[in-house]
Parts: structure tokens; C-alpha cells; sequence
């Protein structure tokens, strides 16, 4: 990996989780968790890194990634973390907007982190899902449209995590139906928001990319 004069400006083993609602960990409510309260990834990636990091979460519902870009310096930046992973661009689909827009907006959050001493972990957008299992062919289109846009706006992460040499946490492999392409039913149970094992798998997944940054001080 590389940018080793950047990794060597880690201040600290601080780790800022942001995002919109997959990260504050919002759920819808359920016969186990009636009140829908939310299960922050942020709280289980702590217990799976134990002392080596002190996680924080930063997550806001409905939040678009220019509103991210607005409060970055504030909730994240002025906090100094070593790493800072980085979700958003779900709420700006769903207002039809550009992929390509959304990750001018992500690559901004990426940009600053660097120029804050601290090195970013790209997420990709989970899939989403038609809960009711009869579904018009209308309905089925606009499934297919908007996971064709999480595809592409999911395909510019990668590129850019690849091109900087970073490591990155792929949500939507995780958590995606392989025969279907949507967000799996065992991971939420609204289809746009994460149930308590879908928030479980995706602090798994950021541990197996965390836990070697901190092994090696941000070097792979």
C-alpha cells in the first residue's frame, strides 16, 4: 500500500464511522426490536477490535452526501482520527441523483481525510430490496434501475480505492442475494435498512479491513 508519508502522520488509533442511517444504524421496527432502536456497526466494531482503536460513530438519517461534505470538518476531522470509514450516496440515488455527482461528493470526504493526517475506508452502497413478493413489472424496473445506479456509483468506489492504493469495505458484497442482486432478506427486513446481524456482518467486515491497518500502522 502506499502514500507511506501520509500513513505516517497518524495521530492516533481513533476510528470515525460516518455516514447517513446505515451507519447511526437505524432499523425499522420488528417483532424483536419493536422500537426499531438503532444498532450502530459503530458499537460492534469496537468490541471486535478491542483495545487496539477507540471507534466513534458519526451517522446522521436521510442525510445526502452534501451534507456530509458540510459537517465533515466539525464531526470528524476536528476529532483527528486515524481512520475515518466513509458511507454515504443511498439517500442521493433515491433522489434519482448522479452517480457520478454523489462521488465527486465522496471523493471530497476522502480528500479531506488525507489532508487531515488520517486514512479513509471507502464503503460501498449495500443493495436494496422489494419487500411484499408480488411486484409489478413496474415496480421490478424500478428495482433494476436503482441497483443498476448502486452498481455504478459502487464500481466508482472501487476504482478509486484501487487507483489510492486503499483498502475499502465492500457492503454491497456482503450483503447482496447472489441469485437476485438485492439486499439479501436475512440482512434487512424493510429492504433499505440493515437488520441487527446486518449490522453485525458489516462490522465484521470492517474489522478484517481495520484490524491489519492497525497491526501495521496504516501499512499494509
Amino acid at each position: 500500500m502506499r502514500r507511506r508519508g501520509v500513513y505516517s502522520m497518524i495521530r492516533s488509533a481513533l476510528i470515525i464511522c460516518f455516514g447517513d442511517s446505515l451507519t447511526a444504524g437505524f432499523q425499522s421496527p420488528t417483532v424483536a426490536n419493536p422500537t426499531g432502536q438503532e444498532t450502530p456497526y459503530g458499537q460492534y466494531l469496537q468490541d471486535l477490535l478491542g483495545g487496539s482503536a477507540q471507534v466513534r460513530t458519526s451517522g446522521v438519517c436521510g442525510e445526502l452526501t452534501g451534507e456530509m461534505v458540510l459537517r465533515f470538518y466539525r464531526d470528524v476531522l476536528d476529532h483527528k482520527p486515524g481512520y475515518v470509514s466513509i458511507l454515504g450516496g443511498a439517500n442521493d440515488l433515491g433522489w434519482n441523483g448522479a452517480p457520478e455527482d454523489v462521488m465527486r461528493n465522496l471523493v471530497k470526504l476522502y480528500e479531506q481525510t488525507f489532508v487531515g493526517g488520517g486514512i479513509p475506508i471507502p464503503v460501498t452502497v449495500p443493495s436494496l430490496r422489494i419487500e411484499n413478493g408480488q411486484e409489478s413489472r413496474e415496480e421490478r424496473e424500478w428495482v433494476a434501475g436503482h441497483v443498476t445506479q448502486r452498481g455504478r456509483l459502487n464500481q466508482l468506489i472501487r476504482e478509486y480505492a484501487e487507483a489510492k492504493h486503499l483498502a475499502y469495505i465492500d457492503l454491497f458484497r456482503a450483503t447482496v442475494d447472489a441469485d437476485t442482486n438485492q439486499l439479501a432478506a436475512r440482512y434487512s427486513n424493510d429492504g433499505l435498512h440493515l437488520t441487527t446481524a446486518g449490522y453485525r456482518l458489516f462490522a465484521e467486515e470492517a474489522a478484517m479491513v481495520l484490524a491489519p491497518l492497525l497491526s501495521h500502522g496504516g501499512r499494509s
